[in-house]
């Protein structure tokens, strides 16, 4: 059964909006003047990445534990956790990582990120679309304008059509919320209009009885649910006349002929078969929601998609709520909970993609919205922090055993190597082929670059 969600919409009256929407889900800039003209403006290196995976940990995690510990500051900044060699001579990392301790050789870290923003919904639209929200430091802030840059999926989807029945990029297990279920800005195409919104999957693939998941695009709005290829079908046609009389295109039709195709397409039910995989596989991961999200994000990009975004999700009757905000308990939470999910799924991701002889081609970015405060807060927590924290990036032409950038003794500041969300997304698609420069259109049928950063060519 698939979901279909638009605002405004009902199972017996169906706004104009929602099937427009159902006729553009699967278009993402399929034009062959369009695919040329971008291509010709690309770096004029060969891509190195065909693919990307966004192992999201939303919430935020910290520095200080991961990829930049300081055991030479006062124990109210480094934490009672010490560190641990790695691969890279020279190089320590968090003790709680032990897994990903032996990968560094293939790992890039960036030491120096910076939003200067301080709130989820604000840095978090920052991270994935390389602008800073207007204002700063906004908590639950609506995904309208100014704040209505296109996400790095939806980029894909302008930049590359569907290829073997599958979106060019998808979005699971679900969408990035705030307490309330306020949904962050910057998930969506924005100004480049509906029809280049990465597919958006709810899903539980650490469900026993998962299958092909409900499909549906971003918002909190009603379900609409078709049983079939042929009932989706049917109602897209009864509605068509109307739609057209009321200034729809003449190609409604087959945008929705091929919104059907997608959905029903055998590679794409083939890409979620997760129990054709070997049990010790699976179990390499993890049995979490996030850890075979990982798992079926790999098996997407073997079967085609350009960009896979996995989301963090919260785990219940767990401290902070089972997430990466750990304002309470921080020390309790990364050790019991989320480095080990983390750290087991993160490796296992690399390490399968090597195997499958994918890591080249796959550029796999380990992504949050900002780390921790340098100092614990009087509930044994640190708080958010957006002026210096750590990413890491692997595979798909990347430099592994580098560490980029320099922060100050209690990682609270950049001191050399600073780099910002704008150059990050500019690296990921110079790795994809396309540089910075490259134009697509809003749609107002206004060119706009793909991002206003600086590839970060020190990690390449």
């Amino acid at each position: 059964m698939f979901r279909i969600l638009d605002e405004g919409a009902s199972a017996k009256g169906m706004s104009r909006r929602v099937w427009m929407g159902v006729g553009g889900i699967g278009l993402g800039g399929l034009t062959l003047s369009g695919l040329l003209a971008n291509r010709a403006r690309a770096t004029d290196r060969p891509a190195k990445a065909k693919s990307v995976i966004i192992f999201g940990l939303m919430g935020g995690p910290p520095q200080h534990e991961t990829w930049d510990p300081k055991p030479n500051a006062p124990p109210e900044i480094r934490g009672q956790f010490g560190t641990i060699a790695t691969r890279t001579p020279g190089f320590r990392v968090g003790e709680l990582m032990p897994r990903t301790s032996q990968l560094t050789d293939k790992l890039a870290i960036l030491r120096a990120f910076s939003t200067n923003d301080n709130a989820h919904s604000s840095s978090g639209y920052q991270m994935l679309t390389g602008f800073p929200h207007i204002p700063l430091s906004q908590e639950s802030s609506a995904p309208k304008a100014p704040n209505n840059y296109p996400s790095m999926g939806a980029l894909m989807r302008a930049l590359r059509p569907e290829t073997g029945g599958l979106p060019s990029a998808i979005t699971l297990p679900e969408h990035i919320w705030n307490d309330g279920n306020f949904p962050w800005p910057g998930q969506d195409a924005g100004l480049l209009g509906t029809r280049h919104n990465p597919w958006l999957i709810h899903c539980d693939p650490s469900d026993p009885s998962f299958r092909l998941p409900a499909l549906s695009l971003p918002g909190e709005v009603s379900p609409l649910r078709f049983s079939d290829r042929r009932s989706l079908l049917d109602q897209v046609n009864h509605h068509y006349d109307t739609i057209r009389r009321a200034g729809g295109t003449d190609s409604f039709s087959q945008h929705a002929q091929k919104a059907s195709e997608l959905l029903y397409s055998a590679n794409a039910r083939r890409a979620f078969e997760l129990e054709s995989e070997p049990s010790n596989v699976r179990e390499r991961y993890g049995s979490s929601r996030f850890a075979q999200s990982c798992l079926l994000a790999r098996r997407l990009v073997e079967s085609g998609v350009g960009l896979v975004q996995v989301n963090w999700t919260r785990i219940k009757d767990q401290p902070n709520g089972g997430g990466w905000d750990t304002h309470a308990k921080h020390n309790e939470s990364i050790k019991n909970l989320l480095m080990p999910i983390m750290d087991q799924a993160f490796s296992a991701l690399i390490e399968d993609l090597e195997i499958r002889g994918l890591l080249d081609e796959t550029l796999l970015v380990w992504f949050g919205e900002f780390g921790r405060t340098p100092r614990f807060n009087k509930d044994g927590g640190r708080d958010h922090w957006g002026s210096c924290f750590s990413l890491a990036l692997a595979g798909g032409g990347i430099r592994g055993g580098v560490v980029h950038g320099t922060s100050d003794k209690s990682a609270a500041l950049p001191i050399d190597g600073k780099v910002e969300a704008a150059d990050l997304i500019a690296t990921i698609f110079h790795c994809l082929g396309y540089s910075p420069e490259t134009e697509i259109r809003d749609s107002f049928d206004r060119p706009i670059p793909i991002s206003r950063g600086k590839v970060i060519r020190a990690i390449l």
